[in-house]
C-alpha cells in the first residue's frame, strides 16, 4: 500500500466529518510536519523553549480544534498546517516582544526577514503584518508567499492546491515576492535579538 492511499483516505474521511480521521492522518504526515517545524526553527538556539516537536503538537491542537476545510491533497493539508504554524510563531513572537521591548531598527530583505523571523520576534511580526497587508489587496498572492516560504511548497504543489497552471503560480509568486521585498525594505524593523 503506498503512502498516498492512507493519506488520501484519511483526508476524504475528514471531509465527510469523521473527526477520528485526523488522528489517522497525523502519523502519515508527522515527519513532514516535523521537518517543516524544523525549517521554521532552524536558527533558534538549542535551549529555546519552542522546539519542533512542540510546534507540531501546538499545530495539531489548533488544527483539531477548528472546522476542517475540505483538504484537496496532502500538499493542501500541509499548506494549512504551515499557515497554522505561522500563526503560532506570530503569537509566540508577540508574547516575547510584549515581555521585552526596545532595540534599534533594521531594514531587512525578504530572504533575511525569513531567516531573521525565527530569531527576532519583530521580524516575524513584520513579515506577518506585510502578508496581512498583501492579503487584503490580493489574497492569492499572500497565500502563494505563505505556501512557499512558510510551507516550503514547490510551485507545482501550490499549483495543484490552487488549481492553477504552474507558470501562473510562478509569475504571481515573483510579483508577490517583489511586492513583499519592497514592503519590508520600506519599513524599519526593530532589532529584537535580545528577546530570544
Amino acid at each position: 500500500m503506498s503512502m498516498v492511499q492512507p493519506i488520501t483516505l484519511a483526508l476524504q474521511d475528514l471531509a465527510k466529518g469523521d473527526k477520528q480521521a485526523f488522528d489517522r492522518l497525523i502519523p502519515h504526515v508527522y515527519d513532514e510536519l516535523r521537518k517543516l517545524a524544523g525549517y521554521y526553527l532552524r536558527n533558534e538556539r538549542n535551549e529555546h523553549t519552542l522546539q519542533p516537536t512542540a510546534l507540531v503538537h501546538e499545530a495539531y491542537c489548533r488544527l483539531v480544534d477548528q472546522n476542517q476545510p475540505s483538504y484537496q491533497s496532502r500538499a493542501h493539508f500541509l499548506g494549512v498546517a504551515a499557515h497554522v504554524m505561522r500563526q503560532i510563531l506570530t503569537d509566540h513572537a508577540r508574547s516575547r516582544k510584549a515581555a521585552k521591548r526596545g532595540g534599534d531598527h533594521l531594514i531587512l530583505s525578504l530572504d533575511q526577514s525569513m531567516d531573521a523571523s525565527i530569531i527576532r520576534p519583530a521580524a516575524i511580526l513584520q513579515v506577518n503584518d506585510a502578508l496581512d497587508t498583501l492579503a487584503a489587496c490580493d489574497p492569492r498572492k499572500a497565500q502563494l508567499i505563505e505556501m512557499r516560504f512558510f510551507g516550503g511548497m514547490t510551485a507545482e504543489e501550490s499549483a495543484a492546491v490552487l488549481e492553477l497552471p504552474v507558470q501562473k503560480v510562478r509569475s504571481e509568486l515573483r510579483v508577490a515576492q517583489a511586492w513583499l521585498e519592497r514592503e519590508l525594505n520600506n519599513r524599519p524593523l526593530e532589532d529584537a535579538q535580545g528577546l530570544t
